[in-house]
């Protein structure tokens, strides 16, 4: 006959006292993120957890989006997830952002296309990467730029969003090769026209400077 099962009481099972806490706080974060592939991401969170690096966790719940026809694909918060995971490399390699975008559970096929679009190489220029990854996600070198702003500011969610306008710049030129037909006579007046406004900001540019209203339009 088998031996019978064991039968434990409460106070002979140990139960490690930093273990609620971690679930707790995984649980939250699976909640706020919402990942497509809960064990792949789980795999990811807590590799990222044990090893001290970035957490692959959206900061908040996001809303769908209404024109959105999945839920799968690239949004704000897993960018700004990526931004705040590859951001200080500068330059990454290819093969690491492929893992990053698994980890999310993001489709591949977005990804080569972003990758498709800037020609990229093996080695990647971050900050071109994010300012395709914000067209991709906005239909207009504006949106483009308004939603960059809100990823990229050190400003409290809801407030200016500002950001440098070295930055800005950069974005703005570097997205109007692929979305734009300004002419560079008009980048250079549109830009000079910016600086001035920026310096009365503290050298920083935030969304109302291009969106608001009787502002320069720019290219769609």
């Amino acid at each position: 006959m088998p031996p019978p099962d064991t039968m434990f009481c409460a106070q002979q099972i140990n139960i490690p006292t930093e273990l609620p806490d971690i679930l707790k706080q995984f649980t939250k974060a699976a909640i706020r993120t919402q990942p497509h592939d809960v064990l792949q991401w789980s795999a990811a969170y807590f590799s990222s957890l044990s090893s001290g690096e970035t957490l692959p966790v959206k900061e908040r719940l996001e809303m769908p989006i209404a024109t959105q026809k999945t839920d799968t694909g690239l949004t704000p918060g897993l960018l700004k997830i990526l931004h705040k995971q590859l951001s200080p490399k500068g330059t990454v390699e290819k093969a690491e952002l492929e893992q990053r975008w698994k980890e999310l559970c993001l489709p591949k096929e977005q990804l080569n296309s972003i990758i498709e679009l800037g020609n990229f190489g093996t080695n990647i220029v971050w900050i071109e990467f994010f300012a395709l990854g914000c067209s991709a996600l906005n239909g207009t070198i504006t949106t483009s730029l308004k939603c960059a702003c809100e990823i990229l500011t050190a400003d409290p969610e809801g407030g200016a969003a500002r950001i440098p306008f070295e930055t800005f710049t950069f974005l703005f030129t570097y997205l109007n090769k692929f979305d734009g037909e300004m002419p560079q006579d008009q980048i250079d007046s549109y830009l000079s026209t910016l600086k001035e406004e920026a310096k009365q900001q503290f050298g920083m540019v935030q969304p109302l400077n291009f969106t608001g209203l009787n502002r320069p339009k720019l290219p769609d």
